[in-house]
Order: structure tokens, then C-alpha cells, then sequence
């Protein structure tokens, strides 16, 4: 099978059809448009995931018998306008034989998780020449890809897995902000008394379930080596707030694998999620997210000692980005000045992924 070009993708029936590509052009080039063949109708778009789809149609019996071929103009809503055919040497068009429907259509190469498509169908009947008569134009349809299912984030999670290297001990989490947390015994301007869980913005992985739905307060855990202490620098602003590590992360927390992604550098991200466990945060993420075990994952554990203290270790070789799914309590920590450098070039807010980077990024949609 030839490796597809630009717009190409594959075509299965339950029956895994012969699949053809590419060679299809407009009405004036070689095709035909025919009143003899039936015009689907009522197309009906079932199965969604983040990277296929199972498509069918209604059609008339008149002409019914000289389909042979299917075709389906595919395009992203905000390319909705655009030419049937962009250029005769770049289809754009998926291509299968008439095969029982309902179709699946997928195809990593073209499909992404969480976009908007737009949808429409001719059947088709090739000639002895080679060439086409076609139907007129089915009406479009439009539908969404899916967030990437749990099946994705195992993939996802195993490749974190493969360059999480060593674990390190650690003993606070904290957070880097461009303003100081007020105590509530503070004077002057209004005290804050909580830490409140706020929408996860795009940054990642395109497809994580989490992005603009999980409501979460981001913390760090990673320390500098040569001093198991946080790192004097940040991007995220002056001010840090810190808290004991026991009291977001304990056995009475559930640890969730969210995302594993990079910014173009050699540096990885893991997005995990700290939830309470019974919490709204919990709920969310049960059945959506890989369950970790919390004593013995690749990124971020909490191990009871014999003395019944807890120990806390991170992964070495990522930068782990932790969310925590419920407010927190200022007065449980402190705020103190970032001693080092404000490296805002740094910051992962709404930083998109690097969909050619073959460490963090799995056949599915990108």
C-alpha cells in the first residue's frame, strides 16, 4: 500500500475493503457527474474517537447497482470554503470501494483529536477508461473528533515511563505566581484565605481529555539535584507559595497520569493529577485517566514508612507539572521571594506540542 499524500487516508469497512488513493480530480478533468446515480442522503456519523469514525448514508435503489466506489471530501470546519479539489496533483478526497455500511474511516495521518470536520459524499462508478461518473454532493455534515480514550494515555504513559529516570527524594510542593498569597491575618488589602481550583488551559498534548475541562491548582515538585531543594529560578513569577508535601499527597490521594508532552527542547513534561480521593476532582478523572499506584509509579510516589511517616520521591528526567484538584488552604503553607532569574521563556502555559517528536507521541491523532 502506498503511503498516502496530502489529505489521503484509509478507508475500512467491517469487511477491511481494498482501499485506493489519490488519481481523482474535478467534473472537468476526466469525471462525470451523473444524474443515473443515487445521491446519499441523511448521513449519519457514529463512532466517534479521537482519530476514526464510522459514517453511513441512505441512498435509493435507482442506480443502486452501478456504485462502485465511494467518495468523501473530509476538511477541517475552518477550511470548510475551500475547493473539492485544491489541485488535481494533491487529492484531498478519501477513497473506497462500495463496500456495506456503515464505514469506519480513520487514519492517524489526517485526523486529529478535538476538531471540527466537515463532511460530504458522492458515489461513484468507474469506467472502463479508468474514469469516474459521480453523483452530485451529498449535503455536509459536521462533527468533532474525540479527546484521546484511555487506551491513547496508556500508550502515552508508557512512553513517560521509558525516560523518567531515577526518583529523587523531595519534601514540599510549591508554586510560582506573579503575586504574593495575603494571610489572612495580613493587613491592608483583602486576605486570602484559599488557593482555588481554576480550568486547565491547552497546553500538551492536543488531545488530553484534561485541557479546558479539569479544574486544578498547578504545583512543582522537581528539585535541583545538588541540592534536593526547588529550583532558585522561575518562570511563572517573584512569588512562591510552598506547602508540606503530606498535605496534598497522601494515602488518602488518588494519582492520576494526565499527559506527557515537549515544547521543541530535549526537555519532557508529565502532567499528573492529585486527587482527594471521593472528591469532584476524583470523579472526574476516574474512568478518563490511567490510575497510578501511588506507591510505586515512573513519576511521583508517597510511601509510608515504618515510623507511619511519609516519604515522597519525584522522577529525575522529566519535569513533572502536578495538579491538585481541590482548594488549598494558605495559611497550611508560606510565601517566600524567588532568590534566582524570572525565566518567563520557560512558562507552559497554552504551549503546544510537538507533533513530530517521536518520544512523546503515539500513531493516534496528534
Amino acid at each position: 500500500m502506498s503511503e498516502p499524500r496530502s489529505g489521503g487516508g484509509a478507508l475500512h469497512s467491517e469487511r477491511e475493503p481494498e482501499e485506493e488513493r489519490g488519481g481523482v480530480a474535478s467534473a472537468g478533468n476526466g469525471m462525470a457527474v451523473v444524474g443515473d446515480l443515487p445521491v446519499p442522503q441523511n448521513i449519519c456519523i457514529s463512532n466517534i474517537t479521537c482519530d476514526s469514525f464510522r459514517i453511513s448514508w441512505d441512498m435509493t435503489e435507482l442506480g443502486r447497482e452501478r456504485i462502485t466506489h465511494f467518495f468523501i471530501d473530509l476538511n477541517k470546519k475552518e477550511n470548510q470554503d475551500s475547493n473539492k479539489f485544491k489541485h488535481k496533483e494533491i487529492p484531498t478526497k478519501l477513497v473506497a470501494k462500495a463496500v456495506p455500511l456503515p464505514m469506519t474511516v480513520r487514519g492517524h495521518w489526517f485526523l486529529s483529536p478535538r476538531t471540527e470536520y466537515t463532511v460530504s459524499v458522492q458515489t461513484a462508478a468507474k469506467k472502463p477508461d479508468g474514469e469516474y461518473d459521480v453523483s452530485p454532493w451529498s449535503e455536509i455534515v459536521q462533527f468533532c473528533t474525540a479527546d484521546y480514550s484511555l487506551l491513547h494515555l496508556n500508550q502515552l504513559l508508557q512512553k513517560a515511563e521509558l525516560v523518567s529516570g531515577r526518583m529523587l527524594p523531595f519534601s514540599v510542593f510549591y508554586r510560582n505566581q506573579q503575586e504574593a498569597l495575603l494571610h489572612p491575618d495580613s493587613c491592608g488589602d483583602t486576605p486570602q484565605r484559599h488557593l482555588l481550583p481554576a480550568v486547565k488551559d491547552d497546553s500538551g498534548s492536543h488531545g488530553s481529555p484534561i485541557s479546558g475541562k479539569l479544574r486544578g491548582i498547578f504545583f512543582s515538585c522537581n528539585t535541583e539535584f545538588n541540592t534536593g531543594e526547588p529550583p532558585q529560578d522561575s518562570p511563572y513569577g517573584p512569588h512562591r507559595f510552598q506547602v508540606r508535601a503530606d498535605l496534598l499527597f497522601n494515602l488518602s490521594t488518588n494519582i492520576y497520569f494526565g499527559d506527557f508532552y515537549c515544547m521543541y527542547t530535549s526537555y519532557h513534561y508529565v502532567i499528573l493529577v492529585l486527587a482527594p480521593a471521593g472528591s469532584g476532582g476524583d470523579a472526574f478523572c476516574r474512568g478518563r485517566l490511567p490510575l497510578l499506584d501511588r506507591s510505586g509509579n515512573a513519576f511521583l510516589t508517597c510511601r509510608a514508612e515504618a515510623d507511619g511517616s511519609l516519604s515522597f520521591c519525584h522522577a529525575q528526567d522529566v519535569i513533572l507539572e502536578v495538579i491538585y484538584t481541590e482548594p488549598v488552604d494558605v495559611t497550611l503553607g508560606s510565601v517566600t521571594r524567588v532568590s534566582g532569574h524570572q525565566l518567563m521563556s520557560l512558562s507552559t502555559a497554552n504551549a503546544k506540542k510537538d507533533p513530530s517528536c517521536k518520544v512523546c507521541n503515539i500513531s493516534a491523532g496528534r
